[in-house]
């Protein structure tokens, strides 16, 4: 039986109504799933591993989707912060993608996941101070509502693994096998705000 705290991305069913709230949150929530992963063994690590590799995609998938398309327009030198945090968002999937080759209870799998929650916590931070605060700043309370809608859109379609080198929806949808799950998260994400 799974002791886990941090539920899986969207299971709280929250009624997110600012995007810059809603993201933060999310944060919190992988920094919980670190600590829950590295506290873990056995199947546990793995389910907690699991949830991890889920919200991490989730999470980056709704950015790429919503927040960075939004921070390029809205605020002074956007395309510079957006281009910055999509680097590092590239190096943290690269390091992602190199403990795909490692089981949870291989030697080599924790030094990579302390590289890997080092790489996601500097994206983060960076993310708070050069993005999140200037999106707050730039928009009205509908507009991080309609945003925070479309996250949650994403949540709920994203992949359940993210792929190094593709940062962009439209990079996403050469993918092949993920690019009908792709398809479906632009759509949704689309549909949440009302841009069919």
């Amino acid at each position: 039986m799974s002791t886990l705290h941090t539920p899986q991305a969207g299971a709280d069913h929250a009624e997110d109504t600012d995007v810059v709230g809603l993201l933060m949150r999310q944060h919190g929530d992988i920094r919980n799933l670190f600590d829950e992963v590295e506290a873990a063994t056995g199947d546990e690590r793995r389910t907690a591993w699991r949830h991890l590799v889920r919200l991490l995609a989730v999470h980056e998938t709704a950015e790429e989707e919503v927040v960075h398309p939004f921070a390029r327009r809205a605020i002074a030198g956007g395309t510079q912060v957006v281009d910055d945090r999509l680097a590092e968002e590239k190096a943290a999937k690269e390091t992602l993608a190199d403990l795909d080759d490692y089981d949870t209870d291989d030697p080599k799998f924790m030094p990579q996941l302390l590289k890997l929650r080092k790489d996601v916590q500097e994206h983060a931070r960076a993310e708070e101070r050069y993005e999140f605060t200037h999106i707050r700043r730039s928009t009205d309370v509908t507009d991080l509502a309609a945003m925070a809608k479309a996250v949650k859109a994403a949540e709920a379609m994203a992949p359940t693994r993210p792929h190094p080198g593709v940062e962009s929806g439209a990079a996403n949808m050469a993918l092949g096998p993920v690019a009908a799950l792709m398809d479906r998260t632009r759509d949704a994400v689309r549909e949440a705000m009302g841009k069919e």
